[in-house]
């Protein structure tokens, strides 16, 4: 993965917190129907089965928003690349040559008026 485009990477990690993000989900989901099936009233029971379905509901578009952001994120990246890829380095201007001389005598021709 040393040689790999980062926007390889970006699209592994995402899917991987995609990954994760709906199993966690699930569990929760599954948690809430098993509270729903021990509830001893129906009102109870309707709570939680609501509560399991806006659990996968609110995750699904969370994981969808992750999902958008990556997908953007590696997408500008690989076209910053490109844009990098094909713009040629400026070439380095020549430097001055240094006049230190003629700043010394304006300094010494500065201190002869002054005194």
């Amino acid at each position: 993965m040393a040689d790999a485009d980062l926007d390889v990477v970006i699209r592994q990690l995402a899917r991987q917190l995609h990954t994760g993000l709906m199993s966690r989900a699930k569990e929760r989901r599954d948690r809430f129907n098993g509270l729903a099936a021990k509830a001893k009233g129906k009102e109870t029971g309707a709570r939680f089965k609501m509560m399991a379905k806006t659990t996968m509901e609110q995750a699904t578009a969370a994981a969808r928003r992750l999902q958008m952001s990556a997908d953007n994120v590696a997408d500008s990246y690989a076209r910053a690349m490109r844009v990098a890829a094909s713009t040629p380095a400026p070439a380095k201007p020549e430097k001055p040559a240094r006049e230190k001389p003629a700043k010394k005598a304006a300094k010494k021709a500065k201190a002869k008026k002054a005194k």
